[in-house]
């Protein structure tokens, strides 16, 4: 299996995106865990899906 690129960190509060490839936080912290959006990410990675669920994520924090 292929070591994946982007994975979810718990952390206080909830949960981050980490990169592996460049070693650093990716986006916002997540109340819950991100499922779609990190299969997105890891997968065909298209601009208008990550979009969608970016905004998806971030209205659920409101």
């Amino acid at each position: 299996m292929a070591r994946r690129r982007y994975v979810a960190r718990g952390v206080p509060g909830g949960y981050r995106i980490r990169d592996n490839e460049v070693g650093r936080w990716w986006g916002d912290p997540y109340e819950l865990c991100p499922d779609a959006l990190l299969a997105e990410l890891d997968g065909s990675a298209d601009p208008a899906r990550l979009t969608a669920l970016l905004r998806d994520h971030r209205a659920r924090k409101r």
